[in-house]
């Protein structure tokens, strides 16, 4: 057989992410399975496309690296500050807790305290990589259990410092002796923080200025990989996790004017290396070794999982005070065991803490586990969703303002604004909402709002609708607007009822019923389309008129095709006639005196083709 070369390697791991990972997306089980897949099928313990895995891990490891830059990035200084408890208290519990019960399952084996601590440790971490893919597959990284998951992450990341002092402590004598001293490793890699942490505050932002001069993107981008890949050399100089000191610069540069350039030039490589590294963890996992022993592997890898996912459920809810659904979910995410697990047992072994075979055994349950959480991650999402929150029925607010003028139910965007002026006014109004947080919101800013659903009859006699003199319909949902129109028009027909739409169809539906119709973003677009017509130097009473003889052309043919709004074709042919027309009204009006000579703009200002049910 033939040495694979580079390029033979390249074609390999591009062809299986392009068949894998569209197809596990295609049925919903999300890329990070579909690469751990076709790195086990192609891997040395597969159909043996690639024979040493070693060297792909090694290279792919930067992905991840990166993955951590980049999530650095996005937290400054003094937002980690604000993550203090997350990460030291939840993340400490976290592991501490998972150490313990995890090495009183192994103390059933008869190893020995040491091994059993070990066991425990290396387990007890979680695969940063998997769990914040899932979670950025799943947009849930800024949802209370992702941000809870990331602090744990982060804390396991600092538990390497000293895990990786601890193994040669614990080791064999002779293996001890032949290691580097323990606590010289320990003082080694506070320097390495210590260096990244002063040097990069007094040099990043000045080195990426200096580049920013050179105008050159070839140039920045080779300087962020550089600050990405040399950070992580030192701290992986220093014994830590390379990913420790990607992060560690990306927080740095959190608040620097150069956040966004950063993220866009890493991106890219993030995506390839990531997927890399996880095709490399595919490589890794001995389908020998879990055939030869699927019993014990199948019960080694439930048990982690079960165990995990307690622990984590049981400090999420309680200590993390996350609702007991997220908590279930941050279990699901960070149940798996983590790729540092790789290096602790093989450290481990090289000491005597463990034989051979258990590391073989130890090594398929991390490998597996992590290939199970994405499984997991779905089984638990689905069931979620299944199962949804009973949420108590809140009874409507007694309401004590008995002669309102106007009463507004829906005091979100809009109806706060009504609000507001009526109040400058001094004219009382009685505001309703069925959003209980929007209530609560409200109140604690000094409005007096009442809780309740205004499509029920019973609340619009509570709000005395029959002594008002005018119904502003603000409601977020269409359907509730138009039920409560509805209600509106039979029991009081005489009231004044103002109607919030969200499209053209909506409107059509509302004035079926005889309200008053205000399009949601209709009148703020004329505002904008007019301030954008000054800008581009349209003189200010042209770009005015312009505006105003948009909103009467537009009013026109709205009031034309609610005839006709059950008719699509009707209504297309309607809506390109309109388009025509407002056309030559913009020629007609445009004459020989608008900027650079032109007889009119009204082609290119009005070429949108704008289907009739968007405004």
């Amino acid at each position: 057989m033939h040495e694979q070369g580079n390029l033979e390697l390249i074609l390999i791991f591009l062809l299986s992410a392009v068949i894998a990972v569209p197809l596990f997306r295609r049925f919903g089980l999300g890329a990070v399975l579909g690469y751990l897949v076709a790195g086990a099928v192609m891997g040395p313990y597969g159909f043996k496309l690639v024979k040493h895995a070693e060297s792909t891990m090694a290279v792919s490891e930067l992905g991840v690296v990166m993955l951590l830059f980049v999530i650095g990035l996005e937290l400054s200084p003094s937002r980690l500050w604000v993550m203090r408890r997350q990460v030291f208290g939840t993340g400490g519990m976290q592991v501490a807790l998972s150490a313990l019960v995890l090495g009183g399952v192994a103390a059933v084996m008869g190893l020995g305290w040491k091994t059993d601590l070990v066991i425990g440790l290396g387990l007890a971490l979680s695969s940063t990589a998997v769990g914040l893919q899932i979670l950025a597959e799943r947009k849930e990284l800024t949802t209370g259990y992702g941000r809870t998951a990331f602090a744990i992450l982060l804390l396991q990341d600092l538990v390497a410092i000293p895990l990786l002092a601890l193994i040669p402590l614990l080791g064999e004598a002779k293996a001890a002796s032949q290691s580097a001293p323990a606590w010289g490793s320990v003082l080694k890699a506070i320097g390495m923080i210590a260096l990244v942490v002063i040097g990069g505050r007094l040099v990043l932002r000045q080195l990426f200025r200096a580049v920013a001069w050179t105008k050159m993107s070839e140039v920045f981008t080779a300087t962020s990989l550089l600050v990405v890949v040399g950070t992580a050399w030192l701290m992986q100089f220093g014994g830590l996790s390379m990913g420790l000191g990607a992060f560690l610069a990306g927080v740095l540069l959190a608040d620097s004017e150069f956040r966004h350039e950063l993220e866009a030039q890493i991106e890219p490589f993030k995506g390839l290396l990531l997927g890399l590294f996880f095709i490399a963890v595919g490589m890794s996992i001995d389908l020998q070794k879990v055939a030869a022993e699927p019993g014990t592997i199948a019960i080694g890898v439930a048990s982690l999982l079960l165990i995990k996912m307690l622990v984590l459920v049981l400090i999420g809810w309680r200590p993390g005070r996350l609702p007991l659904r997220e908590a279930l979910m941050l279990g699901a995410v960070l149940a798996l065991g983590g790729e540092f697990a790789f290096v602790v047992f093989n450290e481990s072994f090289r000491v005597g803490l463990i034989d051979d075979p258990l590391r073989d055994r130890l090594v398929a349950i991390v490998g597996l586990s992590m290939a199970a959480t994405p499984l997991l991650v779905i089984a638990m999402s689905n069931w979620l969703m299944q199962h949804p929150e009973k949420k108590e029925e809140r009874a409507p607010d007694p309401i004590d303002h008995e002669n309102p003028r106007v009463i507004i139910a829906g005091f979100g965007r809009m109806g706060q604004i009504v609000g507001r002026m009526l109040r400058a006014q001094k004219i009382p109004f009685t505001a309703l909402e069925n959003n209980t947080e929007q209530v609560e919101l409200s109140r604690r800013f000094g409005t007096m709002i009442y809780f309740g659903d205004p499509s029920k009859p019973e609340l619009l006699r509570a709000a005395h609708a029959e002594r008002a003199e005018v119904f502003v319909l603000t409601t977020d949902d269409p359907d509730t607007t138009v039920r409560t129109a509805r209600l509106l028009r039979r029991q009081y027909p005489n009231l004044k009822v103002f109607a919030r739409a969200r499209n053209r169809q909506h409107a059509f539906k509302l004035m079926d019923l005889g309200v008053e119709v205000i399009r949601e973003t209709f009148h703020s677009s004329l505002e904008m389309a007019e301030q954008v017509m000054g800008a581009l130097g349209v003189p200010e009473d042209v770009a005015r008129e312009r505006r105003e003889s948009f909103r009467q052309h537009d009013e026109r043919v709205l009031r034309e095709q609610y005839l006709i709004f059950d008719d699509e074709a009707a209504l297309i042919a309607n809506s390109q006639q309109a388009l025509k027309d407002l056309e030559k009204l913009f020629e007609a009006d445009a004459g020989p005196s608008l900027p650079g000579g032109e007889q009119s703009g009204a082609k290119r200002e009005t070429g949108s083709n704008e289907a009739p049910g968007t405004t």
